[in-house]
């Protein structure tokens, strides 16, 4: 009869096999988002459906089930804030909320997920909402069955979003991001009324891509993120994904006559990718090596991208440097023309081009229109208007097109219903440790200005990073900053630096 080490070694390395699987299957993703010819879709489909399959086996063996009883009462188990225990917790939690989807189901929701987003973007490229309404409609039902499976005690949308933020809530989400609306629109309101106005122009220049791409690797490598574990590649939709252990690939996209929508995307995901790499190598495969939640890995990205990459600090630093790679368009223009061109705060169609003022607001749209399609209150044809109709309340301005509309997002043609609110709960999240990071260490703007990034980032590595999964998002931001999540230190962030802006 095994030992109970001989036992929890056989459970990790289970485990590792099914993270195996599961690597192969995200390269393939990232293939088909940055290389795969459109040809290879429909069997790129097949591929994709049958590596969830397999790691779905791996990860519901009934051999596991009886590994995690025995383990649950050994020595290994004893002590909650252990490392063995911890690991036998959190296998035990997603062990249990695996073995009750059909693997069938799985498959098809891979599938699907791989399809929708081929339709997603040919639709959106021909502005026809109509090419993708089908696969929508499809994805929707089968999120509702995947619910269902996994249970749930008030909505089925609580189920999704738990895949994403462990013992969340739609209740509690939505309480969170009601009094972030409530304290956001005061100030929006008031710098609308300012008579003060960047000038954005500087930013709508020639900035040639070669150009935007060696300056945004250099940006993102003295921030911290290693290139000889990772790598930069153009796709239509930025992501970060991790293929193993020191192999994480970064995405952008770049737009000649903005430099916005390259560099920062670029510090975004940056952030995302220093998260992973700041991950225990040797654990990769197991709940100590992955990431706590999606609205914690959204704190990292945001972080670099706001508090950091908007910073006058950071660009004290990194402004001189722009000028010579970009200097047909920065020549001659002030860095606090610059400074606050960059912190410009417009309402606007794309969310990924969001100033950090209303970019909430984009977030709060997505979350109560796909909590509203999974409980049946809102019918994909009508999603459209819909979604005009609550960009016009909330912002004001009405798309001109589905384009830059309804079909501005990935995320739904790839299934991920739950994950949109996890984006409004980073920024929460990032300007809490911020400031946390702040008292601990002292300001950073000294350290910015001679471009060095680096005792932040071990300070996340420390308090975030190498711990994994080992505590829950709850914990901890309450190990760290000594209270639960809330909205007030963002608000105290943006108050402080757009006062300055926009003189309130």
């Amino acid at each position: 009869m095994a030992s109970h080490d001989e036992t929890y070694q056989l459970l990790c390395d289970q485990a590792k096999e099914a993270a195996l699987i599961d690597s192969i299957q995200q390269l393939l993703e990232w293939d088909e988002r940055t290389k795969m010819p459109s040809t290879g879709g429909a069997y790129r489909a097949d591929q994709a459906a049958y590596l969830s399959g397999l790691t779905h086996q791996k990860q519901t063996d009934a051999k596991i089930g009886g590994w995690l009883d025995e383990l649950a009462e050994s020595s290994l188990a004893a002590k909650p804030d252990s490392q063995t225990a911890a690991v036998i917790r959190l296998l035990r939690r997603d062990y249990d909320k695996k073995v009750r989807l059909p693997q069938s189901l799985v498959e098809e929701l891979t599938r699907t997920a791989v399809r929708g987003q081929q339709a997603w973007a040919e639709a959106r490229e021909a502005d026809d909402f109509a090419k993708f309404r089908p696969l929508l409609e499809k994805t929707v039902d089968l999120k509702r069955q995947e619910a269902a499976a996994l249970g749930y005690e008030t909505t089925p949308y609580d189920a999704l979003l738990d895949q994403y933020e462990p013992g969340e809530t739609a209740a509690n989400v939505g309480r969170v991001l009601m009094g972030l609306r409530d304290a956001l629109v005061p100030l929006v309101q008031a710098i609308s009324d300012s008579s003060t106005r960047p000038d954005a122009s500087v930013l709508a220049r020639e900035y040639p891509v070669v150009a935007q791409e060696t300056f945004g690797k250099q940006a993102a490598a003295e921030i911290g993120f290693d290139f000889d574990a990772g790598r930069l590649d153009v796709t239509h939709h930025p992501f970060c994904v991790t293929l193993g252990p020191r192999d994480v690939r970064l995405t952008t996209r770049y737009d000649p006559r903005s430099f916005n929508d390259g560099l920062f995307s670029i510090l975004h995901e940056a952030g995302h990718g220093i998260y992973e790499q700041g991950l225990p190598d040797d654990q990769f495969g197991i709940p100590l090596a992955e990431f706590v939640s999606m609205a914690i890995h959204e704190s990292q990205s945001r972080m670099w991208e706001n508090q950091v990459g908007r910073s006058r600090s950071f660009w004290e630093y990194f402004f001189p440097l722009a000028q010579k790679a970009f200097p047909a368009a920065l020549n001659g223009v002030e860095l606090s023309t610059f400074y606050d061109a960059i912190n410009e705060v417009q309402p606007s169609l794309i969310r990924v081009e969001a100033d950090e003022v209303t970019y909430n607001l984009h977030i709060l749209i997505r979350f109560e229109l796909e909590k509203a399609m999974i409980e049946d209150d809102l019918q994909v044809a009508d999603l459209p208007a819909a979604w005009n109709e609550k960009y016009e309340h909330y912002l004001g301005i009405v798309p001109p097109s589905d384009a830059d509309g309804v079909l501005q997002d990935v995320h739904w043609s790839a299934g991920l219903f739950g994950y949109f609110p996890t984006y409004a709960m980073g920024n929460l999240y990032a300007a809490q440790f911020f400031a946390q990071a702040q008292k601990d260490l002292g300001d950073f703007d000294a350290s910015f200005r001679q471009g060095k990034f680096g005792e932040l980032r071990e300070w996340l590595r420390t308090k975030i990073h190498q711990h994994g999964r080992r505590y829950s998002p709850a914990q901890l931001v309450e190990r760290i900053s000594g209270a639960p999540l809330s909205h007030e230190p963002l608000m105290e962030q943006l108050q402080e630096k757009f006062g300055k802006v926009y003189g309130l």
